[in-house]
């Protein structure tokens, strides 16, 4: 896991081509005017789904972890609370869907704030726990970038 400033993006533009056009889409866009939704970035290697929506408490959160993309998660507009642990460890509750390329465990793991302007990267090993409130459910909007690996 990887936890940084937008303005930091060319940082991470040589660690792969993949990586390089996200940050790209990142760094060269009013992120602040991208319409909620997919937004196709390469065609099945790289795309970005916009949301917004109210956090929710930490107790009512799942872990999730991903084998096919890695996430590149950036607050847009508010603050939530973010999880992050290994797979190492966890327990399996809902099997790997290929097609949704997602699954689902249980267990224990460390909580961070990213607050409008910061984001983190997401590795398949990095079992995270995303859209949770910090104090209060607050209003959010975020882009997660998914990149093949």
């Amino acid at each position: 896991m990887i936890i940084d400033n937008l303005k930091n993006a060319k940082l991470y533009y040589n660690l792969n081509d993949r990586m390089a056009r996200a940050f790209k889409f990142l760094d060269e866009r009013d992120l602040a005017k991208l319409e909620v939704g997919k937004h196709e970035i390469e065609v099945d290697n790289i795309y970005a789904s916009v949301e917004e929506y109210q956090t929710k408490p930490k107790e009512e959160g799942r872990w999730e972890g991903h084998r096919k993309y890695l996430d590149i998660q950036y607050m847009i507009k508010g603050q939530e609370l973010m999880g992050c642990t290994d797979l190492a460890g966890m327990k399996v509750i809902e099997e790997y869907s290929q097609e949704k390329d997602i699954l689902f465990l249980e267990g224990e793991g460390n909580f961070f704030t990213i607050k409008a302007g910061n984001f983190a990267i997401f590795m398949p090993q990095d079992i995270h726990m995303p859209c949770r409130a910090v104090d209060q459910a607050e209003s959010v909007k975020k882009v997660v970038v998914k990149v093949k690996l």
